[in-house]
């Protein structure tokens, strides 16, 4: 549908726009890109004129309706019902008519065509010449923005130029509900369509009542309009501001649109009409003013720079923008796969916002983390709930939900994978350690560890010679299920059960006993950790290296995902992983593996990985750097950095993937920049490729706040706030405000030359680095 113009370090360009059909994936692709979003609102990044449309999209967080599951056959402790996002009613679309033609940029003759998303401002503006086939010519240009600073509200600045001659012309700005919705592709990772979800209750010419019509949620939309006379009516399912007039070349017509939206309040419509009012007051350039402001402040403690490679640098900075889209909070939410960007998941949150978005978040805007975390704790109820229909202890924290229920009605991929809980601990921990937040800890934390180290004791089991194992559930890996002693759950099942039994004083006051504190720590010393002695590498699981090798000669390359072409049943008995899962392993807990272990580690399931998840990548990255292939390293960031902004990749046309956007910079800063984090142990263990000139990034720790820069040579630390220790490879360093110091970087001991990694022919990254030919 689109081309993007010049690689740019703070914006995303679309040059041009072709009029392709509706629903087709370029399209599809660019209305995630441009989407904004602030935690709370979402809006698809549609035209203005909402035609053509691949998927319209304007969702609020939790705004869901429930659906029914059904089964061929049914089972104890199936979900019977799942959750799937709402769109809620769409305040973007303005429609133009001039000389009684509606503008389209299928029709007519369009002369030019600009958007552009600009990742400092936080807005996605457009500008477009257009000539009617009556010959008037009119220029269009509109900024739209999705509030950080008051984030009930969206607002839009839509301006018309008559270019050669007087035109006539006629506005139709409408806030419209229940709006169709195009069918949704083959894909398990699609949504349902919901058809008219909203049950409409009441309507004005500034506000629109509805309720869905099964979860009972109660949304109120409002709207209202700036700077140009108009005139409104309404309906149950519609608000329309009308203008006609005529345009004289030179003069411009302006107009300013604000929405707010409330849902799940004991009063929306007073909410809504509040919010609204508020924003209209303080006007659009006050709004642009502070969502600016937001963004200084977000990039000052978050930036990333990357000299050497600038569309990695274009992409890292798109990534971090929608992690913060998906992560601000203006309440505890939860932040979905998809963020708001779109419907992709139904809008459901996995385990990946604790694995890989929340990670980032804790080092550069601590604040999201502390408000999804309190939403885990909100929905702590379900979760025992769940774990009581189990006949487990404790909570078992669901595989997809939007409101705290289980919603996934594949149990092997669902269900059992039980790992979910550990990293929620997990994201708990890291957070406390690293914000020093003792009031999260005691309000919700303490409850999040306790009754999750409660489930692993349950599931856990002795066998004759006093060692734990974990039998039958899913890690990471989705490609093998109902597996014994996942090394990844184990591992992370260790250190939620350790974590929670770390603060034992105030457990105890809280009434866990002595006793049930120590059976945490016996069972986390026990479990098990497969290794095939064999093979001289860890295992993913029990029995992992004995499977039958998968024949890859025999798959074709339009054959991935692997799933959309295999029986599970196939995949589930042969060695072939969808994603990092023993490697993520690695990457979270380096201490229980030595450099060589890690090395022959990495280069076994590189051989066996086929990244049919976006999540995989990024991991790979950061153990291709840890274990010296810098160039491989480079490939697999590239391939995180790019992966929703290049052409094609129909998955990113339901939403964008935020864990893999946080992914790129644990590529870079957890691959390339060596940082690891261990219970607040912060180190570092730089390298960077000789043809990547400096890698800069900031994390935030505690009161203090750190600025790392990477040569290939040498690393830079600089600090301001707060005294801060922390390693260098393998080094003690402590810096107090305002102090920097210059270390040299060590080699990597490579005698003898290790071997290279290998990925599946058909499954290797795109070369990224000079020169690298094999």
């Amino acid at each position: 549908m689109s081309e993007t113009g010049p690689t740019e370090a703070w914006t995303i360009r679309e040059t041009t726009l072709t009029p392709d059909a509706p629903h087709t994936a370029p399209l599809r692709r660019s209305e995630s890109v441009f989407a904004l979003a602030n935690g709370h609102i979402g809006l698809r990044g549609n035209l203005d004129e909402g035609v053509p449309s691949g998927m319209p999209g304007t969702y609020l967080n939790s705004l869901y309706e429930d659906r029914d599951l059904t089964y061929p056959e049914a089972g104890y402790a199936f979900p019977e019902r799942t959750q799937t996002i709402v769109d809620a009613p769409n305040g973007k679309l303005i429609a133009l008519t001039v000389d009684g033609e509606r503008l389209d940029v299928r029709a007519g003759t369009l002369r030019r065509h600009e958007r552009c998303l600009d990742l400092r401002a936080g807005t996605l503006r457009r500008d477009l010449e257009w000539v009617a086939t009556s010959g008037a010519a009119v220029r269009v240009r509109s900024t739209r923005l999705v509030s950080f600073a008051h984030p009930s509200v969206a607002a839009i600045r839509y301006e018309v130029e008559a270019l050669d001659r007087p035109v006539r012309i006629r506005i139709d700005s409408d806030l419209l509900a229940n709006e169709a919705q195009p069918d949704q592709r083959d894909d398990p990772r699609a949504s349902a369509v919901l058809d008219a979800p909203l049950r409409p209750l009441s309507h004005s010419p500034e506000v629109l009542l509805h309720r869905t019509r099964r979860s009972g949620i109660e949304v109120a939309s409002a709207v209202t309009h700036r700077g140009t006379p108009v005139s409104t009516s309404s309906e149950p399912d519609r608000i329309r501001a009308g203008i006609t007039t005529t345009l004289r070349p030179g003069t411009p017509l302006r107009l300013d649109k604000f929405l707010a939206y409330a849902w799940a309040e004991p009063d929306p419509v007073g909410k809504a009409l509040a919010d609204r009012d508020e924003a209209a007051e303080l006007g659009f350039d006050v709004l642009l003013e502070r969502q600016r402001a937001y963004l200084d402040d977000f990039w000052a403690g978050a930036d990333v720079e990357l000299d050497g490679d600038p569309q990695v640098q274009q992409g890292v900075r798109f990534s971090l923008f929608h992690v913060l889209q998906a992560g601000a909070q203006a309440g505890p939410h939860p932040i979905a796969a998809k963020g708001l960007t779109g419907n992709g998941y139904d809008g459901h949150v996995l385990w990946d916002t604790e694995a890989f978005v929340l990670p980032v978040l804790t080092y550069t805007h601590p604040a999201c983390v502390g408000m999804a975390l309190r939403w885990r704790h909100r929905t702590l109820n379900e979760a025992r709930d769940r774990a009581r229909e189990l006949r487990l202890a404790g909570a078992a924290y669901p595989w997809r939900t939007i409101g705290g229920a289980e919603c996934s009605g594949y149990w092997p991929a669902g269900t059992a994978a039980l790992h979910v809980n550990a990293d929620i601990a997990a994201a708990v921990l890291r957070y406390v350690a690293a914000t020093g937040d003792e009031e999260f800890l005691r309000e919700c934390g303490l409850e999040i560890l306790a009754e999750t180290a409660r489930l692993w004791c349950r599931v856990a089991h002795a066998d004759d010679d006093g060692v734990f194992h974990i039998a039958g559930v899913t890690g990471p890996d989705e490609y093998t299920a109902l597996a014994d002693d996942n090394l990844y759950t184990n591992l992370l099942a260790r250190q939620n059960l350790l974590g929670a039994a770390s603060h034992e004083g105030l457990l105890r006051a809280a009434g866990v006993s002595a006793g049930e504190i120590r059976d945490w720590r016996q069972v986390a010393r026990g479990l098990h950790v497969p290794y095939a002695d064999k093979r001289a590498v860890h295992e993913q699981h029990a029995g992992f290296t004995s499977l039958r090798e998968w024949d890859f000669e025999q798959v074709k390359d339009d054959d991935y995902p692997l799933m959309l072409h295999f029986p599970y049943l196939n995949l589930y008995r042969q060695q072939v992983v969808k994603q990092a899962d023993l490697v993520l392993g690695m990457m979270l807990h380096p201490e229980e593996f030595t450099a060589a272990e890690k090395l022959r580690n990495f280069i076994y399931y590189e051989a066996r990985t086929v990244r049919d998840s976006s999540l995989s990548a990024p991991v790979q990255a950061v153990l291709a750097a840890e274990t010296g292939h810098l160039d491989l390293a480079h490939d697999y960031l590239a391939e995180a950095a790019l992966l929703d902004l290049r052409p094609g990749g129909e998955s990113s046309g339901d939403g964008l993937h935020i864990a893999a956007c946080a992914g790129v910079w644990i590529a870079l800063v957890q691959g390339f920049g060596g940082f690891r984090d261990q219970d607040g142990r912060l180190s570092f263990a730089p390298r960077l490729p000789a043809h990547l000139p400096r890698l800069r990034f900031r994390l935030r720790h505690h009161e203090s706040r750190l600025r790392v820069t990477v040569t290939p040579e040498r690393a830079t630390y600089e600090v301001t706030g707060d005294q801060i220790t922390f390693a260098h490879h393998g080094s003690a360093v402590t810096l107090a405000h305002g102090q920097s110091t210059t270390l040299p970087i060590e080699p990597i001991e490579t005698r003898p030359a290790p071997p290279s990694p290998r990925p599946p022919e058909a499954r290797r990254p795109a070369l990224r680095s000079p020169g690298l030919t094999g």
